[in-house]
């Protein structure tokens, strides 16, 4: 079996790291914790560095063509470790007030990041259930961590129950699939897909399975159930780092399975798409409207960003592909800047959870109202914003591929969307303040806050070199 270490390099020296640090925190006294912390950080930041460095336009397979690394899974690992680097910076202050700034906080998140890795890198079937497994079992631990809150574990043990039920689904879809193809390579089961040679009836069943366990993942409707429960129990730093980078891995997931193995029965997974896209987006936004919870009110907006991005899917080409690549990429973008003022206003004692928390934010503090403004914007597809091009390039993906009644269903999903992100832009400037207690923050995580919020607007502005960038690896990766 030829191999290729170059290809896995950076999920090597990730899994290197968080061993380490695991032993070591075990040296360490709790008021040295953060030099768990800081490892933790270059870690991260030096697996994103060497993935940034390594990056050329040349794919290449290892271990018997279970690994790809091309610009693609580079660029979906580039933007997961930089997200789990940030929600730990913004995170900081949090852990270390509510005794979660340890070394299996720390670690659980490596391995977390490398289940994501192992997922983006996954071209068999049984490579990608090993990183998704890998990545939900430490987000399971993640959630319960938080021994002292009792919605924690009750969140955790939902996550856990439903979590490992989707896992099974994806697997025996899995093992259906591998019944109809007679192999687990996602390029040799493309190959039987397309050539008509696998079992179609077998397919169509291991489809139905499969794609119920990314749904989960992905949090679509409808199976979303645990979405709104596990981020309102978890703390809020995890709750950041679920809602952001496994959005990613999971749409690499997506990608290899659906346009992947089985773009021969592109027809059915289509209409189990639109099904998965319109209850998502619907159900998302309307339910959203009810909620007194700001971190529930961002569960049902996650779920109904997901049935924007699956409409990407719908297209089955470059421009769908990428537009749903732009839309995964810049909704982790601009979920942590709106997780990320969350965190700023939490201190020790007081936990910003409800929208109330938000009054008079502009009175407080201009400049972080600005930015969690732009969050929202971005959330409700307002100008100039990066949301508002990721939302039309969906779109007119599915215009593009003829479903014009969806586009339209679309839009007026997204106005009603407007309706409860406008809400909390209202209570941040015309209302009065409920909490007159100064903002305070470390200089690290104001800093990268500020550029993140920044960069929604940047790339609202500009966003053709990223959507570029999208469609070259999507074609480099040969998924047209």
């Amino acid at each position: 079996m030829p191999m290729n270490l170059a290809a896995v390099m950076p999920e090597i020296a990730l899994l290197t790291a968080a061993c380490a640090i695991l032993v070591l925190d075990l040296f360490l006294r709790d008021e040295r914790r953060a030099v768990s912390y800081w490892l933790t950080q270059a870690a991260l930041l030096g697996t994103a560095w060497y993935v940034l460095a390594t990056a050329n336009a040349a794919s290449s397979r290892a271990f018997g063509n279970m690994v790809v690394d091309d610009m693609l899974t580079d660029l979906l690992k580039l933007a997961a470790l930089l997200a789990v680097s940030a929600g730990l910076f913004y995170g900081r202050q949090y852990l270390a007030a509510r005794g979660l700034f340890r070394g299996e906080t720390f670690v659980l998140m490596l391995f977390a990041a490398l289940g994501m890795m192992v997922m983006i890198s996954a071209n068999h079937f049984l490579l990608l259930y090993l990183g998704l497994e890998l990545m939900s079992l430490s987000l399971y631990a993640l959630v319960a961590l938080h021994r002292g809150a009792p919605s924690a574990s009750e969140a955790a043990m939902k996550y856990f129950v439903l979590g490992a039920m989707a896992s099974g689904l994806f697997l025996y879809g899995t093992s259906m699939i591998y019944g109809a193809t007679g192999t687990f390579d996602v390029d040799l089961a493309m190959r039987a897909t397309l050539a008509g040679s696998a079992n179609r009836l077998l397919l169509v069943v291991g489809l139905v399975f499969a794609l119920s366990g990314i749904a989960f993942k992905l949090g679509a409707v409808p199976y979303h159930m645990w979405v709104p429960d596990v981020y309102q129990g978890a703390a809020t730093p995890v709750t950041l780092l679920i809602g952001t980078a496994p959005k990613l891995a999971a749409f690499a997931l997506t990608l290899r399975v659906l346009a992947g193995a089985l773009a021969g029965v592109e027809f059915d997974w289509q209409r189990m798409l639109i099904v998965l896209a319109l209850l998502s987006m619907v159900l998302g936004n309307f339910t959203a409207i009810a909620q007194t919870s700001v971190k529930r009110m961002l569960a049902y907006s996650t779920i109904a960003n997901m049935g924007f991005m699956l409409m990407g899917f719908l297209a089955a080409d470059l421009n769908g592909l990428s537009a749903a690549l732009f839309y995964a990429i810049t909704y982790v973008l601009t979920s942590l800047a709106a997780f990320g003022v969350i965190l700023l206003l939490t201190r020790e004692g007081f936990e910003c959870e409800r929208l109330d928390d938000l009054r008079g934010l502009n009175r407080r503090s201009p400049w972080w109202a600005f930015i969690m403004l732009l969050a929202m914007f971005s959330l409700a597809g307002v100008p100039p914003t990066v949301g508002f091009y990721a939302k039309f390039a969906v779109i007119e993906a599915a215009v593009n591929a003829q479903y014009v009644w969806l586009a339209v269903a679309a839009v007026l999903a997204s106005l009603v969307g407007a309706f409860y992100y406008l809400r909390v832009v209202k209570l941040m400037y015309f209302d009065d303040p409920v909490d007159d207690a100064p903002i305070e923050a470390r200089g690290d995580a104001q800093a990268i806050l500020s550029v993140n919020g920044l960069a929604l607007l940047a790339l609202g502005i500009l966003p053709q070199p990223l959507m570029g960038l999208c469609a070259v690896a999507l074609m480099q990766a040969k998924f047209l």
